[in-house]
């Protein structure tokens, strides 16, 4: 019986992530960022840059299939010497992340704005309002805070290179990961992380999207520790602390990157199904477990205790948003930020009438829609939520809050032309990142094989930050930033079962067209 439920629970994880993953690898092929020339849909074509890169692409392949000596040489580089080539490659690309910070650092908008903002003016009503109207980002504010006293610096460029040190720290700690559960995928661990930092400017966005990543990062790489036998017991208990420290740390940052703890405790309860553990394991895992809520309780009490105590700024909790009026954003128009929504929050004086009021409107829409129109929404939304391989970028209100047409001269000015909203190359940077995005989701969607515990956690956790987005504000990849880390280790994990699954179906279509010849 309990086999019985564990193939059920187990299948039940797979079905529903093919379901959600292949609809997303659909999106993706079929957004409009990877259209070539000119792009009537997004406005922002691609230029002779993306043509160059292609021919040259192209170019090596073709060089690869046709000479011997080439491909010998490709393979004894990236294959045979694949660690020092992978790590000259991740190390290439952070020193490339600096000349890009150094050369990019603009004034950001939208809630990064505010957040920069308030660490010197804390006077302005307005910025009042919007910290007692979305409290959740008390947390950054006061890390940026910190930081900016410690080091007496609040420069764009200042928080841009505490940016890039937490996304670079997630790689590194997403590495680790790796190097616990399987030292043989490291290579192919770098690899894939320094083509996602190549291409990633959120460096240069010092959000919670962002600043969240290592602390998802670190409670994936403690979980990890913890599941690796024949590891010394201080180990796991500096594991159990660094879980419990960094599970806070992150639902702080961004309640929603908590998702992944949940995965982690429905698959380790779906796992107790099959495995049965002695008296002492059980012993170890229950004194584990105290460790980690021991620290989890502490943590979240300094932490909260650290915010309730604050003084920089003025703020009536009375005000905060509730969740249901995300829900019931989430339910409107592409699903995402709603102008109107928000301004009535701000409306309303009481807590309890900003819920009674979002309840209603919420549930006046799902009436509005029906169970037919519901389910065709949240599909779009699903799209809206997925298929942007820029991770929506310049897509927010004053994304950048200065002129979005790119200044300045030589090198510098180029790089702007990349990520400005009126960059003569904004179009080629989305191509890339789409091109990008359809390869990481391939190297996912066609690994189903892979069936190991910890893939299978990722795999919810991924399930999990669907439903939130679904459920929740979403319409718009940025959003799926906080997960990337589930992302990179699934394609890690999973990339050589979808290279087994392309290369027999290269070898069944080769199999056709010598019959039909």
């Amino acid at each position: 019986m309990t086999n019985k439920l564990f193939n059920f629970g187990n299948k039940t994880i797979t079905n529903l992530f093919n379901g959600f993953f292949f609809l997303t690898l659909l999106f993706a092929v079929t957004s409009p960022n990877i259209i070539l020339g000119d792009n009537k849909i997004t406005g922002a074509g691609t230029t002779l840059f993306i043509t160059w890169l292609l021919i040259i692409g192209v170019g090596i392949l073709t060089c690869i299939l046709a000479y011997p000596r080439f491909r010998q040489w490709a393979r004894q580089v990236f294959i045979v010497q694949k660690f020092r080539t992978a790590l000259m490659l991740l190390l290439v690309v952070i020193l490339w992340q600096f000349v890009f910070i150094f050369n990019v650092h603009p004034q950001i908008g939208f809630d990064v704005g505010a957040i920069h903002q308030a660490l010197t003016n804390t006077t302005d009503t307005e910025i009042k309002a919007y910290f007692s109207l979305n409290y959740n980002n008390m947390p950054i504010l006061l890390a940026q805070l910190f930081l900016s006293h410690l080091f007496s610096m609040r420069s764009w460029l200042f928080f841009d290179l505490w940016t890039v040190f937490f996304v670079d720290l997630s790689a590194l700690l997403n590495i680790l990961c790796v190097f616990v559960i399987d030292k043989k995928r490291i290579a192919a661990a770098m690899y894939l992380h320094a083509l996602w930092l190549l291409i990633f400017p959120m460096i240069i966005v010092p959000y919670t999207d962002t600043w969240v990543l290592p602390f998802v990062s670190g409670y994936i790489l403690c979980y990890s520790i913890l599941i690796k036998k024949r590891l010394k017991w201080y180990w796991k208990l500096l594991a159990a602390i660094g879980l419990g420290i960094t599970v806070i740390g992150a639902y702080f940052m961004k309640p929603s990157a908590i998702v992944g703890v949940i995965a982690i405790v429905l698959v380790e309860i779906l796992y107790l199904l099959k495995q049965k553990h002695s008296f002492k394991e059980w012993i170890s895992r229950f004194g584990l477990i105290f460790c980690v809520v021991f620290a989890s309780a502490v943590t979240y009490y300094s932490v909260n205790q650290s915010i309730k105590q604050q003084t920089h700024i003025q703020v009536n909790t009375a005000r905060e948003i509730p969740a249901i009026h995300f829900i019931s954003m989430g339910a409107y128009g592409t699903g995402g930020y709603n102008a109107a929504d928000a301004l009535k929050m701000a409306e309303i004086p009481t807590k309890q009438g900003r819920i009674n009021y979002s309840k209603k409107v919420w549930l006046a829409r799902l009436k509005k829609k029906g169970l037919v129109g519901y389910i065709i929404f949240l599909f779009n939304k699903q799209r809206n939520n997925t298929a942007d391989g820029s991770f929506a970028w310049v897509k927010e209100g004053h994304f950048i809050n200065e002129n979005p047409k790119p200044h300045g001269h030589g090198f510098s000015k180029q790089l702007r032309e990349f990520v400005y909203l009126y960059g003569t190359k904004l179009g080629d940077f989305r191509f890339l990142a789409q091109f990008w995005w359809i390869i990481w989701l391939s190297l996912i969607a066609f690994g189903w094989h892979k069936q190991t515990k910890f893939v299978q956690i990722l795999r919810l956790a991924v399930i999990g930050g669907f439903v939130y987005l679904l459920i929740f504000e979403g319409g718009r990849s940025r959003y799926l930033i906080q997960f990337l880390p589930m992302f990179l280790l699934l394609a890690v994990f999973c990339y050589q079962d979808s290279f087994r699954f392309f290369n027999r179906v290269y070898k069944w279509a080769n199999k056709i067209n010598k019959r039909t010849a």
